[in-house]
């Protein structure tokens, strides 16, 4: 497995952050503007008026006073941050088709959201936005969940970013986001592999298997990182998604970084599939996750 290039650095330019002026959004935003300080970036804040929401807005109050709230809204959100180039975009629609759309033409290197960490029956029943971003969007997404408390990327100085692979094709591609993010912030990195089946057959004892694995994570830090950090390699047993959080919450992680798989399916698939590891770490962890599409 090729060591990542050490002259590989993360080159943030257009930030989107998604908010629905919820609290839950709110917790995300001081992620964005620290990450569009830290980067010199643009950044573009996004409501979208979904389809379900403008039925019922005459219900509630008249549309063109709805919009009114709105721009105060995103005006009063962005006011205060002159030291940044921002810019508020209200749209009515779909939320992915319109957060794709943005992606696309602003040509967005980052996706900043919150979530309110649903799961169970209820994730089930009325989806995940935050799932279907991540899932689909082109570019890295950070996702700042209820449970995160963390001051990383927000102007403080890091201190511990975990990297977790499975050395999928998926998974390896987010390897040069937490060794580019350790270097910019002069963080800690610790890569993790979970090996989730313990049946490791005759041919294979545990022992070489947990060994190999570590092989694989080293192969994947070139050796020049050491002159700026000391990353540590940790190979464990068990649930994926626990053990991550685990080894999360045991390194006091800043930010965990993982790669994701497309959905496979009809569209929004990714909003109806069983609870995958990816939304698991996402909705339990203490702190923000970077989530990467190859």
């Amino acid at each position: 497995m090729k060591a990542i290039d050490a002259r590989t650095r993360i080159r943030l330019k257009n930030i989107l952050y998604c908010t629905d002026l919820s609290p839950a959004a709110a917790d995300a935003f001081p992620y964005a503007i620290g990450l569009a300080r830290h980067f010199g970036a643009k950044l573009y804040a996004l409501h979208v008026r979904r389809a379900d929401q403008l039925t019922s807005a005459p219900e509630r109050w008249p549309a063109t006073e709805e919009l009114a709230h709105i721009k105060q809204g995103m005006n009063k959100l962005l006011e205060g941050n002159s030291e940044i180039t921002s810019e508020a975009v209200i749209k009515e629609g779909e939320l992915w088709g319109s957060v794709g759309s943005l992606i696309e033409t602003k040509q967005i290197d980052l996706v900043v959201l919150g979530t309110s960490g649903r799961s169970g029956l209820a994730r089930l029943l009325l989806g995940s936005a935050a799932e279907e971003i991540f899932r689909r969007a082109s570019c890295p997404v950070l996702t700042v969940g209820p449970r995160a408390s963390t001051l990383l990327l927000r102007g403080s100085d890091a201190a511990h970013i975990l990297y977790a692979t499975d050395f999928t094709s998926e998974s390896v591609v987010a390897a040069p986001y937490a060794i580019s993010l350790a270097q910019e912030y002069q963080a800690h990195l610790t890569l993790l592999h979970v090996i989730v089946d313990s049946a490791t057959g005759d041919l294979v004892r545990p022992q070489e298997l947990v060994a190999s694995s570590e092989k694989l994570l080293r192969d994947l830090v070139p050796s020049e990182a050491e002159l700026w950090c000391e990353p540590r390699f940790v190979v464990e047993q068990g649930p994926a998604a626990e053990t991550i959080l685990d080894v999360a919450d045991l390194k006091k992680a800043d930010l965990i970084v993982l790669g994701v798989r497309h959905p496979a399916g009809i569209p929004g698939a990714a909003t109806h599939l069983p609870i995958t590891t990816a939304h698991k770490v996402v909705s339990h962890a203490n702190c923000p996750v970077l989530t990467v599409r190859a």
